[in-house]
């Protein structure tokens, strides 16, 4: 009797096991897929900011502080929110270079 009682309460745990480990995987993978995503983007974003950079004519100080900030953000990493932030100095010094003569 106890054998059958310890078989069914390996299985029990097992299942239980198999249902966190199912339920809690998608959504990990998503928000890694999402930190991943943001995080290229930034990146894409930077790059065009420096290329902007290269063919401005004069310095624009605004611009350059923008994608300093962004460069600083995307060297310590972290989170989506901060993957954001960086993408949004670096759109915004992007878009001082190209509206500089």
């Amino acid at each position: 009797m106890s054998h059958t009682l310890f078989v069914w309460l390996v299985g029990g745990v097992l299942l239980v096991g198999a249902g966190v480990a199912t339920t809690l995987l998608p959504g990990r993978r998503a928000r890694d897929r999402e930190r991943r995503t943001a995080w290229s983007a930034a990146r894409a974003a930077i790059d065009s900011a420096a290329v902007s950079r290269d063919a401005a004519t004069s310095p624009v100080p605004a611009a350059e502080q923008s994608l300093s900030r962004a460069e600083l953000i995307a060297a310590a990493g972290g989170g989506v929110s901060a993957a954001r932030l960086a993408a949004q100095h670096a759109r915004e010094a992007d878009r001082l270079w190209r509206a500089h003569p």
